[in-house]
């Protein structure tokens, strides 16, 4: 159901204004709205960009902290793991995070200081990474470097060239008069020592620069194989830096949770910043508007009596035109379905909630489609064992929830139609067979379960009608709720009767389609006949034509229902196949077999599961969505959303 609210004024003093809101988001049952212009008030302006930027800043440590703990594990099983979102601290805790604004700020300048560190050392490494493979080649250089350096007449040059280049260049350079030369392989290269009379040098450097020759950068008094230890003892450095610094961030941990608290705290204050725009004031004193649900109307009188503060405030109930917030208050299997609801458009305060009508409907659906005992047990077991361990309001919970209560169903139609994964275990089947099951329909054979799911679907239709009658009778519209909605649900009465009468197998009398058929063509002329009664002259025509043109759609969503029998039918043959070869493998006598029988039984049904549930949650809310919703629903209101209710990190407990 959709709870009463009711409607908050308060006026007190401006610098009292952060304590009452403090005193208000403690009690998780007031929505500031936006204030009623109101003469000699101006709205309350303040600017959050200075606070926004703040947390950002908070927000990015808090990112680089987590992802050198989540570094960390993966390098180390035993490191200590970040702490998870979600995690439930008491409203005391919260209200006292600004407190630790020292203490954080100072962990963030920690935080960005190793950063730093650990940055500049892995950019150190890059370039050091770089200096070494130059510096390589020249570790078989046994000289200092500034021993190959020219003499008074002659010139040496010493540097590296290409592996393919090597031959050619000696047999220039054996052509060249006063030229000595010598080469040594390195790597994929030559470390080629060159020195010539200065008279025929510039012929020498031509060959070299020909050949792709790479002159030595080094000129210092030590050799290449120091040049590349020094080298690899820098690059060795900065790696221990870099090292130390995570070491330090790892260290840092254990104080993810309280940072994690402090980013929702200023985050809280920001929306309280939020909400002052939505206030009106004057020059020392604020007035809000709020939204309270009318069961927390006693304890939010209560918390603003006890606070101490000089204030007037009185509550009263919203005017019939204003836009009120919608607040679910459904038992605790219901309300699992309410995300379902939400995903296509939260219910209007105004109207009446559909959640526990929509959540049998659903329920029956998901368990005809699994339709199978064993299915059922797991998807109530696994189900109910999720939602358990899940955190309230997560949308985990909700889901494994109405997977949980489809599991009960599936259960119940897996007894009708005597499927536990795909076997026959009970004596007697009371539905007929997916696969071979017929019946006779006017002479025509149908697959028996397709009709079965199409006699589900004008069940639901009718139920639709029905919510529409009580939708209108709500709003005070008696005529509306008979012509719009009852006229229609008898309408789907006789079909339904007119159907069940022409099936052959059930022989039922042929009062039945008698019944029907004038049931389901009276209300239909009455439909037509007051379908235009608020329209004038043509309009009245039109609007009786449309109705009966109407039919046509009411048929092709009764045909939309044939889904849950091909989903069915998908999944009980899958269901049926993997069992059977799997007992096959089991029984065959071969041990090697027996234990890929077991494997395909645990992965086969395993897999049809997952698939099975996948399809049976997008088509059945897309029944809710579209043939059911499409009956009555208006929707699009806005969920009830207390101040300082919605944390990013963290939950406050009860």
């Amino acid at each position: 159901m959709i709870a009463k609210i009711r409607k908050l004024n308060l006026a007190a003093l401006s610098y009292d204004r952060d304590g009452i809101l403090n005193v208000l988001q403690k009690t998780n049952a007031v929505e500031i709205k936006e204030h009623a212009e109101t003469e000699g008030t101006s709205p309350i302006s303040e600017d959050a960009e200075g606070l926004s930027s703040y947390l950002a800043s908070m927000e990015t440590a808090l990112d680089i902290l987590i992802s050198s703990a989540e570094n960390a594990l993966r390098a180390d099983k035993n490191a200590t793991p970040p702490l998870k979102d979600g995690f439930e601290v008491t409203y005391e805790e919260f209200a006292s995070a600004g407190k630790l604004r020292e203490e954080m700020e100072n962990l963030v300048e920690r935080i960005n200081s190793l950063t730093d560190r650990k940055n500049t050392a892995i950019t150190e490494q890059t370039k050091l990474a770089r200096a070494i493979a130059v510096a390589e080649p020249y570790a078989a250089a046994s000289l200092p470097f500034n021993r190959y350096s020219d003499t008074l007449h002659t010139k040496t040059r010493l540097g590296v060239l290409p592996q393919t280049m090597w031959e050619s260049l000696k047999q220039s350079l054996d052509s060249v008069p006063l030229c000595a030369y010598s080469g040594e392989q390195v790597n994929d290269g030559v470390l080629v020592c060159v020195t010539a009379h200065k008279s025929v040098f510039a012929e020498v450097e031509g060959l070299l620069t020909g050949s792709g020759f790479s002159l030595c950068p080094y000129n210092s008094e030590s050799t290449g194989a120091e040049q590349l230890a020094l080298l690899r003892a820098r690059f060795e450095a900065a790696k221990e830096e870099q090292r130390l610094a995570e070491d330090a961030l790892n260290k840092l941990t254990p104080s993810i949770r309280s940072l994690k608290i402090y980013c929702d705290y200023i985050d809280f204050n920001i929306e309280k910043i939020s909400a002052a725009s939505k206030m009106r004031g004057m020059e020392r004193t604020f007035f809000l508007e709020a939204f309270v649900p009318a069961d927390f109307e006693q304890s939010v009188k209560e918390a603003l009596d006890s606070s101490g503060y000089a204030m007037w405030y009185a509550f009263s109930d919203p005017a019939e035109d204003e836009e009120v917030p919608t607040l679910l208050k459904n038992n605790a299997v219901v309300s699992n379905f309410e995300a379902i609801t939400n995903m296509y458009s939260p219910p209007n305060a105004h109207e009446f909630d559909p959640n526990t009508v929509m959540a049998f409907f659903y329920s029956l659906f998901l368990g005809f489609i699994m339709g199978d005992i064993g299915y059922g047990i797991l998807m109530f077991i696994g189900g109910g064992v999720l939602w358990y361990k899940s955190r309230k309001g997560s949308g985990i919970k909700s889901l494994s929830g109405v997977f949980a209560v489809g599991g009960v169903f599936a259960v119940f139609w897996g007894f009708l139609f005597n499927s536990f994964f795909g076997v026959q275990i009970l004596p007697v089947t009371v539905m007929p067979d997916a696969q071979t099951g017929m019946y006779s329909f006017m002479g025509i054979k149908i697959p028996a379960v397709l009709v079965i799911a199409m006699i589900l679907g004008i069940s639901q239709l009718l139920t639709g009608y029905v919510c529409r009658a009580v939708q209108e009778w709500r709003k005070g519209n008696i005529i509306d709720g008979i012509f719009d909605g009852l006229v229609w649900a008898l309408f789907s009465v006789g079909v339904a009767l007119a159907i069940l009468g022409l099936v052959e197998d059930f022989k039922l009398p042929q009062t039945f389609v008698l019944v029907g058929g004038i049931t389901a063509g009276a209300s239909l002329a009455i439909a037509a006949l007051t379908a235009g009664r608020k329209e004038k002259l043509i309009g009245k025509f039109t609007k009786g034509f449309g109705s009966v043109y109407g039919v046509i759609n009411y048929v092709s969503d009764i045909l939309s229902y044939a889904r849950l029998y091909g989903l069915m039918l998908s999944g009980a043959i899958i269901a049926q196949i993997v069992s059977k070869y799997s007992i096959q493998f089991i029984t065959g006598g071969n041990v090697i077999f027996a234990i890929v029988g077991v494997l395909l039984m645990i992965v086969g049904h395993a897999f049809n599961l997952a698939i099975g549930l996948l399809g049976a949650y997008i088509h059945d809310a897309r029944l809710q969505y579209v043939e059911f919703y499409g009956r009555f629903y208006t929707g699009e209101g806005e969920l009830f959303a207390p101040l300082g209710s919605k944390h990013k990190h963290i939950y406050i407990g009860e």
